[in-house]
């Protein structure tokens, strides 16, 4: 693993979980979609099995492990070897039962293989809890289940047609942001400008030529301060932190390059977590990361919410352990 990898580690909300749950628990498993199967048999009900590696604990990892000595001695000189990387055991098969947790954090995009996913684990629900439930990360599409909310949400359209999207950023004055439904991480996202040259083909290569639809929603200009993550567990707010853009971008994600600085909560803010918390119980949604800009909710993430480890390392505190008390483990 290169310095690079392992300061990113370092930076990782499941990373961060991981350790956590070792610490508590003792043991921690990884398995890839992949690894999730199926078998019926007319005599019996079908059941599911899942093939998985245990993650060896911190004390099996060592700067040894790394492939090159250069990369251990950059990785000592900016601090990262406090945070090893997660190694595995032999790869073994389990049932669902013999986990107090399994916690989906595939990142997106909610493919084919990710609904066959949440439909195979809803054979383990009688049996372990799942976080985010399967039925809630295939309901919640992380643009789309924002528009629940249209009261604490800036101007929004979700819509194919050139003719709408035109009619659309001229009702707003003139920008607006274009964001894929399926999109993550701050790609794909334009900031559409009313008279632009580019417009058309922005338009038409984003919507296939008005065959897809793309979300739209006002440009908001408090982005240049930055857009707020707010980290929920159980629909309580645990932290918060600003991403900022840089050199220009109008994107803030993390994973573009945006800045992160330490937030507190508005008023704005508390009133959208407040809002938002009964429904996202209610859809099994434990562990989501809401985007707000200037006091309005633009996105609703659930399949893998990121910036905990930043907010620890901002607040001081223990956010790993926050979380896991908050779900009752």
């Amino acid at each position: 693993m290169d310095p690079v990898s392992r300061i990113a580690v370092a930076e990782d909300t499941t990373y961060g979980l991981v350790r956590e749950v070792q610490a508590q628990k003792g043991e921690a498993w990884h398995a890839l979609a992949s690894g999730v199967r199926l078998e019926s048999r007319p005599e019996k009900p079908s059941r599911l099995q899942i093939t998985c590696a245990p993650i060896l604990p911190p004390a099996s990892c060592s700067p040894a492990s790394s492939t090159a000595s250069a990369a251990a001695n950059a990785s000592a000189a900016s601090g990262a070897l406090a945070h090893p990387p997660l190694l595995l055991g032999e790869l073994q098969t389990k049932a669902p039962t013999e986990f107090d947790l399994i916690w989906v954090r595939k990142d997106p995009p909610f493919d084919a293989g990710y609904l066959w996913l949440t439909l195979l684990l809803e054979h383990a629900r009688p049996h372990v809890r799942i976080v985010n439930d399967p039925r809630g990360l295939r309901d919640a599409n992380e643009k789309l289940y924002t528009c629940h909310f249209s009261h604490l949400m800036p101007e929004t359209a979700v819509c194919a047609a050139r003719s709408d999207i035109e009619a659309f950023v001229r009702d707003v004055g003139g920008q607006a942001v274009l964001k894929p439904i399926d999109g993550y991480a701050g790609g794909g996202i334009f900031l559409l400008r009313e008279g632009d040259p580019n417009f058309g083909s922005i338009v038409d290569s984003q919507t296939r030529e008005g065959t897809l639809s793309v979300m739209l929603q006002r440009f908001l200009p408090e982005v240049v301060r930055g857009d707020k993550r707010i980290l929920l567990v159980a629909g309580e707010p645990i932290g918060a932190i600003w991403r900022v853009p840089q050199g220009g971008d109008v994107r803030s994600n993390i994973h573009v390059g945006g800045r992160v600085a330490l937030a507190g909560l508005a008023d704005d803010d508390t009133r959208i977590c407040r809002d938002l918390a009964p429904r996202l119980v209610a859809d099994g949604l434990v562990f989501v990361g809401l985007d707000v800009i200037g006091g309005k909710l633009t996105e609703v993430n659930v399949t893998s919410p990121t910036g905990l480890r930043q907010m620890a390392e901002l607040t001081g505190h223990n956010l790993a352990a926050r979380t896991l008390t908050l779900l009752g483990l």
